[in-house]
C-alpha cells in the first residue's frame, strides 16, 4: 500500500517512497510519498482556489458533503482499522473504536455547519443597522501526530470544512496510511477539488513552507509542547491564528472514599489504552493515604491481567509502542525512577526481542525528583504517590506547566465540585475517563496549548467576526 499526495482533487505520484513500519513485527506494511516544494506550492494554490468555492457553498451543502464522507468511512471501517493497527500497533478493537468516535465527531460538526450564527445589534442611531457576520477564516494548515491517526485528522477536517475553510493536512509519516484512506473516502464522496489536500514529507520543511505562505490564514497542530511553540513562532510572523493541542501530564486524584477495586479497574483500562500513548492519558496518580496500599495492590493486580501482543490477534488488549523512540524513552524513565527509590510492583521490562513491546508497568512510592513525575511518559507506565490530604494532591496536580486533562475519583459531590474547580486543566473528568464527546470542547491551558477542538468552540476556531454597519436605503446622506 502506498500513501500518495492528494493535491487539487488528484492523487499525485512522487519520486520519494519511504517505508511504513509495523511496530509489532518490524516489517514494512507500505510506503509514503514525500512532497517537494513544487508540490507544496501547488497545494497552496489549489487550497486558495478551493476556499473560494467552498466558502461560497451553502452550509447545508457543506454538511451534506461531509456526511457523505462519513458514510463511506463507516462502510470501510474494518479495512481502515486494520490499516491503523498495522502501522500504529493499537489493538484492532481500539482502532475501530477510534474511527467510530472520529466519525461521530465529524458528523456532529457537519450538522453544526448550519449554526455559525451572526446577530443583529440594537441600533443606537436612527436609520443605521448593525450586523455581525461569522465567516470562514481561510485556508488552513493542519499538522497531526502518530498516536491517533484517525481522530486528530478528522477533528481538524471536521472543524475547518464545516466552517467553510479549505485545508492542507500533513499527518505523521509514521502513520500515513490511515490518513490516506480517510482522504480517499472524501474524494470518493465527491468533495470539490482543492477543499482537502494531503501532503507528506519532512515535518520541519513542510511546516515552514506552508505557514510562511500568505495563502494560509490558520494553523492547527496536535503534538508536543516544544514543537507547538516552534510552530506558534512561525505563525506569529504572519499574525496567523492558531489552535494548539499540546502535551499533557494528567493527574488523577484518588480520594479515600472510593470503591478501591472498581476505581483501580477503571484507571487501569484508561492508563494502558493505546499503550499509554495518549495525550489525555492518566499519568500521575495521587492517592490519599487511607486507601493507598489497597489501591496500589488492586491497580497492580489489574495491570498484570492485561494481554499484550500483536493488535491483529484476538484477545489482545495492548499492542506495542509505536516507535523505537518511545521504547527507549520509557526504559530510561523507568530506570531513573527505580534508581531514585520508586518501588516496582509489576512490569518494568521489554517483552521479547521482536517488535516494540513493553510490559505494562506500575511504580509505587515514586519521588517528586523522578523524571517521569515532570516529563510526560507517553507509554505503559503508571507512577503512584501517596498524599496526606486533598490540598496536597491539588498542589501536586497543579505543580507542572501542563494543563490538558485531569481526573478525580470520589463518592462525594462536594469533593468532586471542589477539586474540579481547583485543578488547573482544560478538561476535568470525575469518576470515569471519557474526556470528550462530539459536543464538548477539547483543549488545554498553560503549556498544554490553547484553543479548542470539538463542540461549538471547535467550529468557532475556524471563523472570523465581521461587523457591518449600514445606512438604510432611502435615508438622506448627511455629512
Amino acid at each position: 500500500m502506498h500513501a500518495s499526495l492528494y493535491v487539487g482533487g488528484e492523487w499525485r505520484p512522487t519520486s520519494v517512497a519511504k517505508p511504513v513500519i509495523n511496530p509489532a513485527t518490524g516489517e514494512s506494511v507500505g510506503t509514503v510519498a514525500g512532497a517537494e516544494p513544487a508540490d507544496l506550492d501547488d497545494a497552496l494554490a489549489t487550497a486558495a482556489a478551493g476556499f473560494r468555492v467552498w466558502s461560497q457553498t451553502l452550509a447545508h451543502e457543506r454538511g451534506r458533503r461531509l456526511i457523505d464522507g462519513c458514510r463511506l468511512i463507516r462502510e470501510r471501517i474494518d479495512a481502515i482499522a486494520r490499516v491503523m493497527t498495522l502501522e500504529q500497533g493499537k489493538p484492532l478493537a481500539e482502532a475501530k473504536g477510534e474511527i467510530a468516535t472520529s466519525v461521530d465527531n465529524l458528523e456532529w460538526m457537519a450538522e453544526e455547519a448550519t449554526r455559525a450564527y451572526g446577530r443583529i445589534l440594537v441600533p443606537r442611531t436612527p436609520g443605521i443597522q448593525q450586523f455581525v457576520h461569522r465567516e470562514p477564516i481561510g485556508p488552513v494548515a493542519a499538522f497531526t501526530p502518530w498516536n491517533f491517526p484517525a481522530l486528530t485528522p478528522l477533528r481538524k477536517i471536521g472543524g475547518a470544512l464545516a466552517a467553510g475553510c479549505s485545508l492542507i493536512l500533513k499527518p505523521s509519516e509514521e502513520t500515513p496510511l490511515t490518513a490516506f484512506e480517510l482522504v480517499r473516502a472524501f474524494h470518493d464522496a465527491g468533495l470539490p477539488p482543492g477543499v482537502l489536500n494531503l501532503v507528506f514529507g519532512r515535518s520541519a520543511e513542510i511546516s515552514a513552507h506552508l505557514i510562511a505562505s500568505p495563502v494560509i490564514r490558520k494553523v492547527t497542530f496536535t503534538g508536543s509542547t516544544p514543537v507547538g511553540k516552534h510552530l506558534l513562532g512561525l505563525a506569529a510572523q504572519g499574525a496567523k491564528r492558531a489552535t494548539m493541542e499540546l502535551g499533557g501530564h494528567a493527574p488523577v486524584i484518588v480520594c479515600d472514599d472510593v470503591d478501591v477495586p472498581a476505581a483501580a479497574a477503571l484507571a487501569v483500562k484508561a492508563k494502558f489504552r493505546n499503550a499509554g500513548q495518549v495525550c489525555t492519558c492518566p499519568t500521575r496518580f495521587f492517592v490519599q493515604q487511607g486507601v493507598y496500599d489497597a489501591f496500589v495492590d488492586a491497580f497492580t493486580a489489574a495491570t498484570r491481567k492485561i494481554v499484550v501482543g500483536n493488535g491483529l490477534e484476538a484477545g489482545v488488549e495492548m499492542g506495542p509502542l509505536a516507535n523505537a523512540r518511545q521504547l527507549a524513552s520509557i526504559e530510561a524513565l523507568v530506570g531513573d525512577a527505580r534508581a531514585q527509590g520508586a518501588r516496582l510492583t509489576t512490569g518494568g521490562h521489554r517483552l521479547g526481542n521482536d517488535g516494540l513491546f513493553y510490559a505494562p508497568t506500575v511504580l509505587a512510592d515514586v519521588p517528586d525528583t523522578a523524571r517521569m513525575m515532570s516529563e510526560e511518559p507517553f507509554g505503559p507506565v503508571a507512577p503512584i504517590q501517596k498524599v496526606a490530604s486533598l490540598d496536597e494532591a491539588v498542589a501536586k496536580a497543579n505543580a507542572l506547566p501542563f494543563g490538558l486533562a485531569s481526573y478525580v475519583m470520589t463518592r462525594s459531590l462536594s469533593r468532586a465540585d471542589r477539586l474540579s474547580r481547583a485543578i488547573e486543566a482544560g478538561m476535568v473528568v470525575v469518576n470515569h475517563f471519557t474526556v470528550s464527546t462530539p459536543a464538548s470542547p477539547f483543549g488545554g491551558v498553560k503549556e498544554s496549548g490553547y484553543g479548542s477542538e470539538g463542540g461549538i468552540e471547535g467550529l468557532d476556531a475556524y471563523l472570523v467576526t465581521k461587523s457591518v454597519t449600514m445606512r438604510l436605503a432611502g435615508e438622506d446622506l448627511q455629512p
